[in-house]
């Protein structure tokens, strides 16, 4: 696996893809991103005290039907990762990992397809360590603030790169799901309900009973009403 370290970058999603012809798997790490994005076109703060990096991987036999499984593995890595400091992480359907309600990481995932199989992926991390979360207090979480004795971002991105490239199943990731059961605020388009998340299905896709109905989304956003 080759690795790449810059200072800054724009985003290390957008630099990793100038390796997508070389068959290689290849972890483009930054310390601060001046362009980090996350869904959904959305901006991600990435000044220095974070751990950012893309990771490319090459897949030979992934069927189509089981893209969302990249998403899920990345995700499941940075529970881990977190968990082996100290801090308990849930995922918030679909890409984003909490700590004490607060976002501590987002994904970004790239697939690409061939012939009915994704043959190689550009998986994007953003996780919050020491760097400042100006405005974004009520929102948004550092390592920083939830640990009596910090590591060093440096130890935290080689723990990170070691899970994103270590085997997980579904299991795994549905270990640190904890919302399935509670009620979800649910956002599709304009509209806006509350139902109960119940269960996450292989695929990716959530289902939620509404009025005693069970619908599975695929398309939408969830806030976990605490």
């Amino acid at each position: 696996m080759k690795r790449v370290y810059l200072e800054e970058t724009s985003s290390t999603n957008d630099v990793i893809k100038e390796y997508l012809s070389g068959g290689e798997n290849v972890v483009v790490c930054a310390e601060r991103q001046t362009g980090g994005r996350g869904t959904k076109g959305r901006t991600f703060s990435s000044e220095k005290g974070g751990v950012y990096l893309s990771a490319l991987t090459f897949y030979k036999d992934l069927p189509a039907e089981r893209a969302f499984e990249v998403m899920a593995h990345a995700a499941t890595a940075v529970c881990k990762t977190l968990s082996s400091f100290g801090i308990s992480p849930e995922i918030k359907w679909s890409n984003d990992v909490l700590a004490g309600g607060r976002k501590i990481s987002g994904i970004l995932t790239e697939n690409l397809l061939a012939g009915g199989y994704v043959t190689a992926s550009v998986v994007g991390v953003g996780l919050n360590v020491s760097n400042p979360l100006k405005g974004l207090e009520n929102i948004a979480v550092s390592m920083e603030e939830l640990l009596p004795s910090l590591p060093t971002v440096e130890k935290v991105r080689e723990k990170l790169i070691k899970e994103l490239f270590s085997p997980t199943d579904f299991s795994d990731y549905l270990r640190f799901v904890k919302f399935l059961g509670k009620p979800v605020l649910v956002t599709e388009g304009e509209r806006q309900y509350t139902a109960v998340a119940r269960e996450i299905l292989p695929d990716g896709r959530l289902s939620v009973e509404e009025n005693g109905k069970l619908r599975a989304l695929s398309a939408a956003e969830i806030a976990i009403k605490w």
